[in-house]
């Protein structure tokens, strides 16, 4: 076979196969992840003085450009940009609950320009709302680019609350029917995954259902903590010791000294 009946063959395979006519700028889409941290912690990142207007325009026109190949919805772009302000405020409080939550961190700059933990929740703010407002293609790209670097998978569908601490973070996975309460404090390794699987009449994994836990509010999950199932709910207050798996719901209250 010469090169021009292989390339051939290889096209028309790609031809039957490929869903999409359009191709995302994954270049684009990073440098707006840039801009938005200068957006929101600007002297964290550069001494220049930061014109935010200019930021907003230039996020606007980058991540615009992608959510139009995706979207004919054209608000949706501004609505992203209207909930940066929300963000912001989150993400303010998952560094004062890292700060807080860790012994050996010594100030907010620490989390904001060396904690990995804290990048992957970057990631997943900004992830999470383009989910939420309907871009999960874009959405997954842009979780997938802070587990590049952290080694922490978080789907943006999941839902997580205020205050979020993860230390060490490396090997965190979070599914995307989870659902995370105010004032958790996680640890390297910890996975919120499936139980069992459902399959449709063609033996394919079901979609679209409860398949992952819910973790309740001021919860700690140690080390290598493995919590599974749609219906398991690990309650306020819980301390879930390294190594555990919790495959049912807690009652409450129930803590632990493990350190």
């Amino acid at each position: 076979m010469d090169k021009k009946e292989l390339a051939n063959q290889i096209s028309e395979r790609y031809e039957g196969f490929v869903e999409t006519d359009y191709t995302l700028n994954v270049g684009n889409i990073k440098e707006a992840l840039n801009e938005l941290r200068l957006l929101l912690f600007g002297r964290y990142f550069t001494e220049e003085e930061i014109d935010r207007e200019a930021l907003l325009d230039s996020i606007e026109d980058k991540l615009g450009k992608e959510i139009a190949k995706l979207s004919d919805d054209e608000t949706i772009i501004t609505r992203f940009l209207e909930a940066l302000p929300e963000i912001q405020r989150k993400l303010y409080k998952d560094v004062e609950a890292i700060y807080y939550g860790d012994p050996a961190c010594k100030a907010y700059t620490e989390v904001i320009l060396s904690y990995p933990g804290f990048y992957a929740i970057f990631h997943y703010r900004i992830a999470h709302e383009l989910y939420t407002l309907g871009i999960p293609i874009l959405a997954r790209v842009i979780g997938e680019l802070g587990r590049e670097t952290t080694a922490i998978d978080i789907h943006p569908g999941a839902q997580i609350g205020e205050s979020f601490c993860i230390d060490h973070g490396q090997g965190i996975v979070i599914g995307e029917t989870t659902v995370v309460g105010d004032n958790v404090r996680m640890y390297h390794g910890v996975t919120l995954g499936v139980k069992r699987f459902k399959e449709d009449e063609n033996g394919h994994l079901q979609k679209g259902w409860k398949r992952h836990p819910n973790i309740g509010n001021h919860v700690t999950l140690y080390a290598n903590a493995t919590i599974l199932g749609g219906d398991t709910f690990v309650a306020d207050g819980s301390t879930i010791h390294a190594d555990a798996l919790i495959t049912s719901s807690t009652k409450g209250d129930n803590k632990r000294d493990e350190q």
